[in-house]
């Protein structure tokens, strides 16, 4: 048995997400989560909604063992907290729950042979996962830049003191 030292406890890694009752505390080097992301807690998974999304498109869950409704609520309570400035956020979020409710909805629904098969309703999630992530990354390239007032403050320089005599 290992002697714990009281004066250097020990600190553990806080996970990102649980799923399956196994912590993850580490994020895809290709996912960015935003730091006031959605943070959903159902039975199989507690994490950001970015990653939930993430796995479901890499294909690691299953979406007919997510419960949309449990993810809907959470959802609506979060909308009640969220501030003023971050309801474009929000609507992204409200769009990706519509989306999971959807994508589930077509796969509960039964595939008859005679009907023209349509596209895989993941591809929609996928092309717009797609497209959130690139508004995304230039949004925080943008972030990047310098800004009047918050990296760069501007002075003013009286330049009557300086004139020839």
């Amino acid at each position: 048995m290992q002697e714990e030292d009281h004066n250097n406890p020990i600190q553990s890694e806080m996970p990102f997400a649980i799923i399956d009752g196994e912590q993850i505390t580490e994020l895809p080097k290709d996912l960015y989560i935003p730091p006031i992301a959605l943070q959903v807690f159902l039975d199989t998974f507690e994490g950001p909604l970015d990653l939930l999304l993430y796995l479901i498109r890499k294909q690691n869950l299953n979406i007919l063992d997510i419960p949309i409704a449990d993810i809907t609520e959470q959802y609506v309570d979060y909308i009640n907290l969220m501030k003023e400035l971050e309801l474009e956020l929000a609507g992204e979020y409200l769009l990706m729950a519509a989306m999971l409710a959807e994508i589930k909805s077509r796969m509960l629904l039964p595939i008859f042979e005679d009907i023209e098969q349509e596209e895989d309703p993941r591809a929609e999630l996928i092309r717009r996962l797609l497209e959130y992530e690139r508004y995304r990354t230039v949004s925080e390239k943008i972030n990047q830049l310098d800004r009047v007032d918050r990296d760069v403050f501007l002075s003013a320089i009286d330049t009557d003191q300086f004139k020839q005599p």
